[in-house]
């Protein structure tokens, strides 16, 4: 009996000294690490600094605008942002709290706030319409609430397998971040505040490249920051809690009527992991996708004037992978030119 309980003494005192030494660890790590540096500037606007990246020349053309899905960052669209720039100004930023940008820590915030942020962000840079905005996944419902507010600044509209006002309630996936997720991702920005990520990160846990196609640079600068951050995990749960309210208020949004609009839509929508998930709850997984599909097409025929086009890649590597940018790009420039020539 005294040897059991000397042998538990002995467990208890070597778990607490392990804990304390990731703790000391992890605390000298955020002091001593260097952070991940913002690749674009932090414009103030309204007290909130937010991470901006303008490239391109601003010329005949309409301004394009990228917003980012709700996982995703200025980064990603970076093969979107290189092929644009050479014929147009490009427009491309972290929202609120998201990444680099500061958080305004307002509570309740409206799905019109990050509307109206960026037309402040917008006009603080000396930006002018017309604009062409651009949205991927989550980005689409956002694109389409700012041409709901400023419709007399927007000429066209790209949707890059973007989210639908109505896919949780037609789709198996019921929210952006199941409730088990969601406490990973609490758990997740307290090790990252702590520093205990980022020593894993370092030491033991050393991703391997990811990236579906973007330099491997732009990979391993997201990953420091998710590693390093805590920000970036309490930002998705955030996202998670307004991503119903935005869906809903995208629903809400007048008609597109004749406005020029493209549907990107990509074709391998789910993992075979995913796939197979789906088929033990018993759902079939073609049909999700036959769904996805339909809503597409109705985002299509959101304006008299819009055309879909489907296109062999997974939800990320439709703008990831530098082909598909490409093949997207060059239809963006086709929409800005025959928008320039009706003036």
């Amino acid at each position: 009996m005294k040897l059991t309980l000397k042998i538990f003494k002995f467990i208890g005192k070597l778990i607490l000294g392990i804990l304390i030494l990731l703790l000391f660890s992890g605390i000298c790590y955020r002091l001593l690490s260097s952070k991940p540096i913002p690749p674009g500037k932090l414009v103030n606007v309204n007290g909130t600094n937010i991470h901006t990246r303008i490239d391109g020349e601003k010329k005949s053309l309409p301004t394009i605008i990228i917003e980012a899905g709700a996982h995703s960052n200025t980064d990603m669209l970076h093969w979107l942002a290189e092929g644009l720039k050479t014929q147009t100004r490009v427009i491309r930023y972290d929202r609120d709290g998201k990444w680099f940008s500061e958080s305004s820590n307002r509570n309740n915030i409206s799905p019109e706030f990050y509307a109206h942020q960026l037309h402040e962000l917008l006009d603080k840079i000396g930006e002018k319409p017309p604009y062409i905005l651009v949205g991927h996944s989550m980005g689409g419902p956002y694109c389409r609430i700012f041409r709901d507010l400023y419709p007399n600044e927007v000429e066209g509209i790209v949707f890059i397998d973007s989210s639908h006002p109505e896919q949780w309630s037609r789709l198996a996936q019921k929210e952006l971040v199941p409730k088990g997720q969601a406490k990973l991702l609490t758990i997740g920005s307290i090790l990252a505040d702590l520093g205990i990520l980022g020593i894993y990160n370092k030491t033991l846990g050393k991703a391997p490249y990811q990236g579906d196609g973007l330099p491997k640079e732009l990979y391993g600068r997201s990953q420091s920051l998710t590693y390093n951050s805590g920000d970036v995990y309490r930002m998705f749960l955030r996202e998670n809690e307004l991503t119903n309210d935005v869906l809903k208020r995208a629903g809400m949004a007048k008609g597109l009527d004749s406005l020029p609009v493209l549907v990107f839509t990509a074709t391998e929508q789910y993992k075979d992991s995913q796939k197979e998930k789906y088929r033990k709850s018993g759902i079939n997984p073609e049909n999700q996708v036959q769904l996805w599909f339909d809503m597409q097409k109705e985002l299509k025929e959101l304006s008299s004037n819009g055309k879909q086009i489907i296109m062999n890649a997974s939800h990320s590597s439709i703008i990831t992978k530098k082909e598909n940018a490409d093949a997207i790009n060059k239809q963006i420039l086709l929409l800005a030119e025959n928008i320039e020539k009706k003036k």
